[in-house]
This record gives C-alpha cells, structure tokens and sequence, in this order.
C-alpha cells in the first residue's frame, strides 16, 4: 500500500475556506439527515491508508481512525481482498440457516479471545445491549438471583453507546438528557476506584462493566492495578467481569486487548469497531460456554449478526492480529508519539495520556476550545476529534508512519503558536 507525500500538505491549505464542491455536499447532508452529529466541515471522498483525500482532492492525515474502526488503515488490502472474495460468493443468510464463514471466524476469534464462544452482533452498541442481557441471564440461570433483581455495577464518565438501556447508566447530560424514563438495575461508581466497585456489590450483582481504557471521556487511564483488582474482586464475589474493549481493543494501546496490560482475562469480552476492518459493522460478545451458554434460541439475535460477509472479514482481521505486528507497531508508535507530545505541555497544552498508539490532549483553554484546534488542524491537513470541551483524541491507523506523526504534532505546535 503507497502512502501520499507529505510535500507541499503544509501551509498551501492554512487559510482555505471551504470550497463549493464541499459547501453543496455539506448543505445536501444538512438537509436530509438528523442533525444527531456535529462534523468537521470536511467531506471525504477516498482513502487509503493512514490519509484521506476529500471532494475537493485535498489530502489530510487520518489521526481519529474513526474512533479505532480503522486500526488497520483505511482500504487494507488484505481485508480489501477478503471483503470482494466473499462478495462474490454470498452476503447474507440470516441466522434462519448456517453459513459457512460464521464457524471458521467464532473458532478463530474464540482462540484470539481465549474463550469458548461468540455471540455475533453488528455495532457496539448491541454487543454492549448483549453484554447487559447475558449478565442478567446468568445471575438468574446460573447465581440464583431472584427474578428482576439483578444489578450491574458500572463506572462514572463511562460511553457504552447511546441505546435508552445505555444512556440509562451514563452520566453525560447530551445522551440523556430528554430521553427518559431510563431502565433501572445499575449502580455507578468512580472510575479508577475499585474498592468502591467492591462496596457496590450485593447478592443481586450480576457484573462489573467497564472499559479497561475510557475513550470518549478523553483516553482516561486508570491507576495501576485496577484491572488486577476488578478481577479479584469479581471472583471473591461470583461476580461477572465484562470488559468493554470495543475501542481499546485489537492493537490499539499495543496489546491485543487493554486488560492484557494488567495480565487480566474478563468473563467477557465486548468487541466491535476494528473487529470489522474499517469495511462492515461486525461486534461480538466472547465468553466460554459456562457464561455464554445461558441464552438459549429465540431469547436473543440479529438478522445481520454474524452474516458471511462480516465474518469474512472478521477473520482476516484476527488473522492479523495473530502476527502480533500491529500491537508491536502500536506499543513503538506510541512511544515515539508520547515524546514528540510532551514537548508541548505547558505550551498550550496541559497535559497528555498516552496508552499504544492512543492519546488523549489537555488543550490549554487560553489556546481555544478542542473543537477550535481541531478546526485549526483541519486547514493544516489534519483531522482529529475533540471530547469534553478541552479534549482532543488522537488514534491514527496502525499502520502509520512515525515521520508522519512527527508532522502531525508538528500542525499541533503551529496552530497553538497562533
């Protein structure tokens, strides 16, 4: 795969305003879709890659990954490859018959997982939706909990999704705000806190739910030892650990998932985002049979969930992640990135959290917004995304190149110098 040059990004673009092409494509979306997303006015008409070229032909450096869907870049060709050969042979069945790419990608993504099975979704949201429905399941089937009582302890700044069950435990007053009445049966707590995890728990708890990383709350970290603890705790209780890793998950912070920093396995696993290429919405929920085994047919589904296509291409992704080449690229990028950010703090930014190839930047309000710089970089030819007012991600594809960050971060220092 060719990566485009760097010559001549700089500068030539600093001051563009938006051309009309990209005004009229713009407008045409205003006008027919729900105002639910607040975008970049760029709109992107190819990619490859770590870089994207809009309708205007102008080229920007890819530094969201679409919230780590596009691990592996944009157009990989082996997923390409993957995708137009099962293209050419069937879609779609529904879970009405069997096809035969479902069994070959559980059994790989199971080996992956270091589990016995996997419940196919689509997006993330569903497999957190399936997360919350086998927990209360097992409580009943398995616990003994009685009927209805079963609670989900769950973590402050969480972003599981935006479904009512899901916004129902969130404390972000824009997912929930006006959506109520919300679905009762959790217990929140501070995040990085997990004796107050262990304080929340009962003999109705069915599970944790956390996200060993929080990424929509600007990739906040938690101390050392939080996974470690989590676990003990959820076995000291018999109590489920569900691991949210559809965006920490699968290279992004350098190991395959962000619970194998702390050398933690969960009960279970929540997949999604780069499972399907950066090609189609694939999600999972992993678990071994003594968990996952509870549901039984007809109690849960999708007419989507698990089709040939997206298991094709869901195979291929941890074929990759097999090698071990990406989690390498993310732990050395990463490290490079982390040097190159530091040297901003204190001049315009405030401080920086580095996980893999995933950060999140503190940006100094005196500087502006993190929707102000992010604005900024996108005249510069980068693209990134703020969070929380002050916050902007930077999560580029894996396959980036270090001199390509090292430009990155250089847009970041002209912009805030003004």
């Amino acid at each position: 795969m060719t990566t485009p040059s760097l010559d001549g990004l700089s500068g030539a673009r600093a001051d563009a305003p938006a051309d009309a092409l990209t005004g009229e494509l713009i407008a045409a979306e205003n006008a027919h879709v729900a105002h639910n997303y607040h975008p970049l006015p760029v709109v992107v008409a190819r990619a490859e890659g770590a870089w994207v070229t809009d309708v205007e032909g102008k080229r920007y450096l890819d530094l969201l990954s679409a919230y780590s869907a596009l691990n592996f870049g944009h157009r990989h060709p082996a997923l390409v490859a993957a995708a137009v050969d099962q293209l050419g042979r069937v879609t779609l069945t529904s879970r009405a018959f069997h096809n035969d790419r479902l069994g070959p990608f559980a059994d790989a993504l199971a080996a992956l997982c270091g589990k016995d099975m996997v419940l196919p979704m689509n997006t993330g949201a569903e497999a957190v939706e399936t997360g919350i429905k086998l927990a209360r399941a097992w409580a009943y089937r398995v616990k003994g909990v009685p009927e209805g009582a079963a609670t989900i302890v769950v973590a402050d700044g969480n972003f599981h999704g935006r479904t009512t069950t899901i916004v129902s435990f969130s404390d972000d007053p824009q997912a929930r705000a006006g959506f109520g009445p919300f679905t009762p049966g959790f217990l929140s707590v501070p995040y990085g806190d997990a004796e107050a995890i262990a304080r929340a728990i009962d003999e109705n708890t069915a599970a944790v739910l956390v996200e060993p990383i929080q990424g929509e709350a600007g990739v906040v970290i938690p101390p050392e030892g939080y996974l470690r603890r989590i676990r003990e705790i959820c076995d000291e209780k018999n109590v489920l650990f569900i691991a949210d890793e559809i965006q920490s998950g699968l290279a992004r912070v350098g190991t395959t998932f962000a619970c194998d920093r702390e050398e933690v396995v969960p009960d279970v696993y929540l997949l999604g985002k780069a499972l399907g290429g950066g090609i189609v919405p694939l999600s999972a929920v992993v678990a071994d049979a003594a968990v996952l085994g509870v549901i039984r047919p007809g109690e849960h589904g999708s007419t989507f969930g698990g089709n040939p296509l997206a298991c094709a291409v869901g195979q291929q992704v941890v074929e990759m992640l097999a090698s071990g080449e990406f989690q390498t690229r993310a732990q050395a990028l990463g490290e490079h990135l982390e040097q190159a950010l530091e040297a901003l703090v204190g001049a315009g930014v405030t401080g920086i959290r580095v996980a893999g190839l995933w950060a999140g930047v503190d940006i100094d309000p005196a500087y502006g917004t993190g929707r102000e710089i992010a604005e900024r970089l996108l005249h510069r030819g980068v693209l990134v995304k703020d969070t929380h007012g002050q916050t902007i991600r930077i999560a580029p594809p894996l396959v980036v190149r270090a001199t390509e960050l090292d430009w990155a971060v250089e847009q970041l220092r002209l912009v805030l110098a003004g």
